[in-house]
């Protein structure tokens, strides 16, 4: 078992199919209570019990005790091991691989045969990308996969938009987000004017000798 008081993988089963977008979804609902809110925001900004909570959020004793029991029942805020609440990123951190989409179902060649499906499970692993290839026809098949998967064709998105869904697939990799967004826009499968980006709607593709 972790030492790590943030990681709930103890209290939490991995969360797969049908659990990802439960818990997933469950999310918005759980904050669109602003007790909830301040109380987590409290938590986030150093409050470790009850009591300081309820100081920090303005909110009285029963609020507090509300809105933490729900945030403990979702397991977005735990006990570290001093036993001061804290925030539980290991939670999210765990949402966050799960429910990447090039881990959904039907990703597009990522499950099936052929050249691509090959490449991208070299390359593409739990919806992280490991590494780019260096051969160019691979590495196009790589970025495709990864501006459908993430970007809607037609959509503008301002840059601090495109490099936080990057950060996702780069967790762990041996590219940073910048870089691959980079190689997004070399590549054609993204656009860009000024700060805002956006996929077009039919980007060339590629053969992938």
């Amino acid at each position: 078992m972790s030492n790590d008081p943030n990681d709930l993988s103890h209290a939490f089963p991995p969360a797969t199919g049908a659990g990802v977008a439960s818990a997933v979804a469950a999310l918005p609902a759980l904050f669109a209570e602003e007790s909830r809110v301040r109380a987590f925001a409290a938590v986030a900004l150093g409050a470790g019990d009850a009591a300081q909570v309820a100081r920090a959020a303005g909110l009285s004793a029963k609020e507090t005790a509300g809105a933490l029991r729900r945030l403990r029942e979702h397991g977005v805020v735990t006990s570290g091991d001093d036993g001061a609440l804290v925030v539980a990123q290991g939670r999210f951190r765990e949402l966050a691989r799960a429910a990447r989409p090039a881990a959904a179902a039907g990703t597009p060649g990522a499950a099936g045969g052929g050249r691509e499906g090959m490449i991208l499970r070299t390359f593409v692993k739990d919806g992280r990308l490991v590494r780019l290839p260096a051969r160019w026809t691979r590495k196009k098949v790589v970025l495709r996969h990864i501006a459908e998967q993430t970007f809607a064709p037609g959509v503008e998105y301002p840059e601090r938009t495109v490099d936080g869904k990057l950060r996702a697939w780069c967790e762990d990799g041996e590219v940073d987000h910048v870089t691959l967004r980079r190689h997004l826009v070399d590549f054609g499968h993204l656009r860009r004017s000024g700060g805002t980006y956006w996929r077009p709607a039919e980007p060339a593709r590629a053969g992938t000798a």
